[in-house]
């Protein structure tokens, strides 16, 4: 389905909970956060039934978030329930990685088959600082996890923080130079409560990179094949991996976004960086018909805006009153 900018939708982000084992600064406060109730947060079958209308409507891509996902109870079967659904051409899951070690073999038997794994940082200490004590080694083998059970392409999301973790750029570079994997700089937003500041373009950081290394622009046929999304990507020549950069604020991606995100209470939201939301939950336990549905996420697409209004300067001010985790990843 067009939205009303001319713009394809077929790409729907799902946050199956709010819950997580970390507490990463820009996305849950270590404090005073307000988690949702058993009851508000969306079964599984009335996920599975939104998404079904969903693919009527012109959905292909499913990205399962959170949170955290596989902290849920089920969630295994429930991947396997998503991968079976007839019209999905790609489902996917954004994790942490803590737990990825115990659940990969049994998520690629279920026919998951990309993964994205959030890593900010390479050293032990700064890692749990901001994650609120995440364990380092956890992520490290869960990536080996994946690695082992061809996931693929595997992506390493980073987001990039000036003062923060910023000098571990060439690392990163390095990690991506060694293994056959796409790290992704993703700039700081300013989500919620979050006031971590520290903004770094994408741009600083692709020149620390190329002062290194040689960066090969990819032709579109690459990034298709590469699943680039929202990335520009770039081949490290004589490397094994990618880089790849993600610059809401510098660059915006606006004209070419083609998203839906449901949180996990049921609201579905056209743009991450807009308060706007439908509330598919009420409709759904109030009974609506799938046609009723559908009419919902038609509404949802047609409403969609046709950019957000951030820019650098705004790196630091709040834009939407939601948290990350609140939202999903």
């Amino acid at each position: 389905m067009l939205d009303s900018h001319q713009r394809s939708i077929n790409y729907l982000r799902v946050s199956i909970t709010d819950r997580c084992n970390l507490r990463c600064l820009y996305c849950m406060p270590h404090e005073g956060v307000s988690l949702a109730g058993h009851e508000d947060i969306l079964r599984y079958e009335e996920i599975l039934h939104i998404v079904r209308a969903a693919i009527k409507v012109g959905i292909s891509k499913v990205r399962i978030t959170g949170g955290e996902p596989l902290v849920r109870r089920g969630i295994i079967d429930f991947v396997g329930d998503l991968c079976s659904l007839a019209g999905l051409q790609d489902v996917s899951l954004t994790t942490n990685g803590t737990l990825l070690a115990d659940y990969a073999t049994a998520l690629a038997q279920k026919g998951l088959t990309r993964i994205n794994i959030s890593l900010d940082s390479f050293k032990a200490e700064r890692y749990s600082h901001i994650t609120g004590g995440g364990n380092l080694q956890a992520v490290l083998a869960g990536i080996s996890a994946a690695q082992r059970e061809g996931f693929y392409p595997l992506k390493i999301n980073t987001v990039a923080i000036k003062g923060f973790n910023d000098d571990e750029v060439l690392d990163f570079a390095k990690f991506a130079f060694d293994n056959d994997l796409q790290v992704r700089f993703i700039e700081l937003m300013p989500i919620g409560g979050n006031s971590l500041g520290g903004f770094i373009s994408n741009d600083e950081i692709k020149r620390r990179i190329a002062m290194s290394y040689h960066l090969r622009a990819m032709a579109n046929e690459e990034q298709k094949e590469a699943n680039a999304g929202p990335a520009q990507i770039f081949a490290l020549s004589g490397g094994k991996g990618k880089i790849g950069f993600i610059s809401p604020l510098s660059h915006n991606f606006c004209e070419r976004c083609n998203r839906l995100r449901l949180t996990a209470v049921g609201s579905l939201r056209a743009c991450l960086l807009s308060d706007e939301e439908v509330n598919i939950r009420s409709a759904l336990r109030e009974g609506c018909s799938s046609e009723e549905l559908e009419s919902l996420i038609r509404g949802a697409i047609a409403h969609k805006p046709l950019a957000h209004s951030l820019n650098p300067k705004e790196a630091k001010q709040r834009k939407c009153q939601r948290d990350m985790f609140q939202i999903g990843g």
